[in-house]
């Protein structure tokens, strides 16, 4: 079984389902000759001549093309080369994309499936570091999907090119090539809206996505050694469909939360997740929920490893979750 990076996993998943499947078609800036901003769809073009397209730089009208191709019975994924680019096709993704099968009355849907780098951690500052998923979520008809690491990566990615409707596919960038992980080859599918226990815990759960998981199994880590604190870290995977069970599950069984993403903190998703908790689990809780997030701010250069959620400052999280 090859050690693959997230880079690798995705041009794996896309070659392997481009293989499987003939409607599944590429397009986006510089993803042909050139493989793309990060080389994830490096070598494609080479064997798929006719279905990996270079385009002009219009993330609407990629986008817009990219819907057309799925009503007419294609498997479009098109590429936006950094999630901070993506508000010029935002009208197409939302208005059209998303609203098609309610206004259709089901007679239509849009199986495209929309990949971006997302997120902080390459000194890329405020226009090419933003976590704006919360926006996609707000919206009915997306699924939304991040995630952390090689293995989930290829299995999202081929259960979401598989999806019958829209998908936002988060890439986060600062795992690109962080690490290395067995990846199986050939087919394999990773549910939608299946949360993951990366680390069991009894003292407090702590919910992330993307880059975050992985700050945050760092920071259970410490807390194990340095304070005998046994943090739960639950990688969500999915943010639409929400694996809400697994959410209620981990705080019964812990009685306190840690919610760690690294978008603004005002009207990020982990307020939502806050809800539910407030809602479903009050009697469950045993302290305030706390969040570690970025700030309401625009995305810094200089200060990036300051805004950017850290270990310390989720381990002082954890700290305030235990000391309450």
């Amino acid at each position: 079984m090859p050690a693959m990076t997230i880079v690798q996993a995705v041009n794996n998943a896309l070659r392997e389902e481009m293989r499987r499947d003939d409607r599944v078609v590429l397009l986006g800036e510089d993803i042909g000759r050139n493989g793309g901003e990060f080389r994830c769809t490096e070598g494609l073009i080479d064997e798929f001549p006719e279905r990996v397209f270079d385009t002009p730089l219009s993330e609407g009208g990629i986008i817009g093309s990219a819907i057309g191709m799925a009503l007419y019975g294609l498997r479009p994924v098109p590429e936006i080369q950094f999630l901070d680019f993506i508000y010029t096709g935002f009208d197409q993704i939302v208005s059209e994309a998303a609203k098609m099968r309610y206004r259709s009355g089901g007679q239509y849907s849009v199986p495209m499936t929309i990949r971006t780098p997302f997120g902080g951690g390459i000194k890329g500052g405020h226009y090419h570091s933003q976590s704006s998923e919360a926006y996609f979520c707000h919206t009915p008809g997306l699924k939304v999907v991040v995630p952390s690491t090689p293995y989930d990566t290829k299995g999202l990615l081929l259960s979401s090119i598989r999806d019958p409707d829209p998908v936002i596919f988060l890439e986060p960038k600062k795992l690109y090539r962080a690490f290395r992980e067995e990846v199986p080859e050939g087919e394999f599918t990773v549910p939608l809206g299946q949360a993951k226990v990366r680390r069991t815990g009894k003292d407090v759960s702590i919910f992330s996505w993307g880059y975050m998981t992985n700050v945050s199994l760092d920071a259970a880590e410490r807390a194990a050694k340095e304070k005998n604190v046994e943090a739960e870290v639950v990688d969500l995977r999915t943010l639409v469909p929400l694996d809400t069970p697994a959410i209620l599950e981990s705080v019964k069984k812990t009685g306190r939360a840690v919610i760690v993403y690294e978008a603004p903190r005002t009207g990020g998703f982990g307020a939502e997740i806050s809800a539910i908790l407030a809602e479903k689990a009050i009697e469950y809780l045993r302290g305030p929920i706390v969040r570690v997030t970025g700030f309401d701010t625009p995305f810094p250069y200089t200060l990036e490893d300051v805004y950017m959620p850290n270990p310390d400052r989720v381990l002082a999280g954890i700290d305030k979750a235990m000391a309450f």
